[in-house]
């Protein structure tokens, strides 16, 4: 590796010990699916989010809500401490597409009717309000 390149990678991972995130990949729902729910929970404090999530009726809400459990968990960790509540709140969540697993049904005449079973990969970031306000 050149010096140039380690240098950006070091400067990349200082970057991410100041950011708390949970990632989740190829998750067997479409994206679309998952951006209902994630669309929910943006900007929100983050035990708000979680009980949200907890009583909603989407399928999807169920990962998410353990993803989001990941992400304050990890934020505890790096921090030595427990969150309390109104401390947290989901600064950013995305979806992104995954891989498509393609298959064939059969159908009438002969043909073959194709299914896309789609994926996607959650990243949800948690950040203190405290921080915020310095910045």
């Amino acid at each position: 590796m050149g010096v140039r390149k380690r240098n950006t990678a070091n400067a990349k991972k200082e970057a991410m010990k100041s950011q708390y995130f949970a990632k989740l990949n190829d998750v067997p729902t479409s994206p679309r699916k998952m951006r209902l729910v994630a669309d929910l929970v943006r900007g929100m404090e983050a035990y708000k989010a979680l009980s949200v999530l907890k009583y909603s009726t989407k399928d999807a809400s169920n990962r998410l809500e353990k993803l989001l459990r990941s992400a304050i968990a990890n934020w505890e960790q790096k921090n030595d401490r427990k969150a309390d509540s109104g401390e947290l709140y989901v600064s950013s969540i995305f979806v992104d597409e995954g891989r498509t697993l393609k298959r064939l049904r059969p159908a009438p005449q002969g043909r073959g009717y194709r299914i896309r079973k789609r994926s996607n990969h959650v990243t949800i970031y948690v950040d203190s309000i405290n921080s915020q306000d310095k910045n």
